[in-house]
């Protein structure tokens, strides 16, 4: 299936990050804008109390769903934002290597930023992502 998703390197730019510098996708392409993906049990219950890799796992998990009922998937989505309760990097680090992981070599362009509180009771982690699809 051909893609949309076009990632960028900036070689002028540090090759440290574990992800593209930048994405596009062709005027052609249908975006698809994820809520948050929260690492939520089917029953409404938190994932993974108190462990921000499990939580990041079901978070991911989650993003399939979503991205699967509107006719993406992992390789579709152009950037992420990854949001952790936390002000410890090593629990930021926690979250992002399941992430990456998830990802593989579709390491698109992601932020991943230290929150002070997320929505739901004991929520560590929530993933926002863009997709960019072509239906033809």
């Amino acid at each position: 299936m051909a893609r949309a998703v076009k990632l960028i390197r900036a070689n002028a730019l540090s090759d440290v990050a574990e992800y593209a510098y930048a994405a596009t996708a062709p005027p052609e392409a249908r975006l698809v804008f994820l809520a948050g993906a929260c690492p939520l049990n089917e029953d409404g219950s938190t994932a993974a109390v108190g462990h921000y890799a499990g939580q990041a796992a079901k978070a991911v998990e989650n993003m399939r769903v979503a991205l699967e009922a509107a006719g993406a998937s992992l390789e579709d989505v152009i950037s992420t934002r990854v949001l952790v309760a936390s002000n410890r990097q090593e629990d930021l680090v926690a979250a992002w290597e399941v992430v990456r992981d998830a990802f593989g070599d579709h390491d698109v362009p992601s932020t991943l930023m230290g929150v002070t509180v997320l929505g739901y009771d004991d929520q560590l982690v929530e993933i926002e992502g863009i997709a960019a699809v072509l239906d033809s």
